[in-house]
């Protein structure tokens, strides 16, 4: 790897090393192993999603510990609600995409040691800084505090799952949420038998990952970019 020029803010090569390789190897996981997830180990996670940044420091980002069995069972079957509504809307606009979409395992909320939900506080149009041209900046914000979950989780070998398959509407209602917040992730989360080699809708053959070159412009949109030289064995 290239040695930056200046290098007197930089993590030593193995932390390097650990960011990238937890980045890359960082799964969509819908196959868990049951378990348990120790109590210290979860705050240190939320505590990871706790430190995310955020839009004007706003930190939009609540999280329900969902613990009840009939609780679980509920968030479930509104995943499985959707799931066929989505199957459906698929279908009609490519045939035989409703039936590929069913036999895709979506969710691990029965199997996963743990469930979250991340929700949006009532409120948020308070908060003008960074948002008053870009409101959706404050479910941006709570994307990265979702991140910072999965990273942490995966250094900790732990799999986790974002499941946004589900009614925010009902899911608010099941879970007692005040008039003006909104759920926008089911996260389960828990050990797993092993990781995926690559992303699973990628594996299915669902959609593969496009070329870094065609997301990249220069100057003006679609204009393609000067690669550089390689700057990293990673």
């Amino acid at each position: 790897m290239n040695t930056p020029s200046d290098a007197s803010h930089a993590f030593s090569l193995p932390e390097r090393e650990a960011v990238y390789r937890a980045i890359h190897e960082r799964r969509d996981m819908r196959h868990f192993s049951g378990g348990t997830v120790a109590d210290d180990l979860l705050q240190r996670l939320l505590s990871a999603a706790h430190h995310a940044p955020s839009v004007g420091f706003m930190q939009p980002w609540r999280f329900i510990r969902i613990r009840s069995r009939p609780l679980r069972e509920g968030v479930h079957a509104l995943v499985e609600q959707e799931r066929v509504l989505t199957a459906q809307a698929l279908g009609e606009r490519e045939a035989g995409r409703d039936s590929e979409f069913m036999k895709l395992k979506v969710q691990g909320v029965l199997d996963a040691a743990e469930v979250l939900v991340v929700a949006l506080p009532p409120g948020r149009e308070a908060h003008v800084f960074g948002r008053r041209t870009l409101p959706e900046m404050d479910v941006a914000s709570a994307a990265c505090a979702i991140q910072n979950l999965w990273l942490a989780a995966r250094a900790e070998g732990l799999g986790m799952g974002w499941v946004s398959i589900f009614c925010p509407v009902k899911l608010g209602e099941l879970l007692n949420m005040p008039e003006g917040s909104k759920p926008i992730a089911i996260l389960c989360l828990g050990p797993v038998h092993a990781f995926y080699d690559q992303p699973m809708l990628q594996a299915e053959k669902w959609a593969r990952r496009a070329a870094l070159a065609d997301m990249v412009f220069e100057d003006h949109w679609g204009q393609p970019a000067v690669a550089p030289d390689p700057a990293s064995d990673f």
